[in-house]
């Protein structure tokens, strides 16, 4: 019996998966109060100090699931900047996957806008800035490049359009947490980028 037990005991990496996994689902209750360790342990049927056995704190697990965002998001970002598609139709797909990422992630989507960190420890609000800037530097490089194609011709440094891009992105972002999940961020995309207006056909 013994035996059976230690080969069903998931492994050290897959308890870490799991506890982030259960944090973001537990994040996703739009009302939820602050999550504790305490909760969280109860959520797994574990103690809290089996959880402190994984993560040294709470920061320390919100920085897990800021880690796979910024992992997921970049590489998909950076997926689409390699593929072969006109530099204007990847800004297109681009939006499409920093929507669509939140309205499958309503939980992640609460730590993208900062809304999960208020009064948790200040160093995960600044990692959540990086990642912002990250993704906007990917969409001005992307935006420079459509601009050499000929696909668009910026009245202004494309640093002012991909702040405008990036806000579009945070403004659904946050849309859809105030909304309770209700306002899907990727609803009308194709309609959100052609109010943009800045691609030539």
């Amino acid at each position: 019996m013994e035996t059976n037990l230690k080969k069903t005991r998931p492994a050290k990496g897959e308890r870490r998966l799991e506890i982030l996994q259960t944090l973001a689902a537990m994040l996703e209750q739009p009302t939820a109060s602050k999550i504790t360790t305490a909760s969280l342990a109860h959520k797994l049927a574990l103690s809290e100090a089996a959880l402190y056995r994984h993560f040294a704190s709470k920061a320390q697990m919100f920085e897990g699931l800021i880690e796979f965002i910024e992992a997921s998001l970049l590489g998909m970002l950076n997926q689409i900047a390699q593929s072969q598609a006109p530099a204007n139709e990847q800004l297109k797909k681009m939006l499409q996957v920093l929507l669509t990422f939140a309205t499958k992630n309503p939980g992640m989507s609460r730590v993208l806008i900062g809304d999960a960190l208020v009064n948790e420890n200040e160093r995960l609000q600044i990692r959540v800035t990086q990642l912002i800037e990250r993704l906007q530097a990917t969409l001005k490089q992307t935006l420079r490049d459509a601009a050499m194609a000929g696909k668009f011709t910026p009245a202004a440094d494309v640093g002012i359009y991909s702040n405008v891009l990036i806000n579009v992105v945070l403004g659904r972002w946050h849309q859809f947490v105030r909304s309770g999940f209700k306002a899907a961020p990727d609803a009308q995309v194709d309609e959100v980028f052609a109010a943009l207006g800045w691609f030539h056909k």
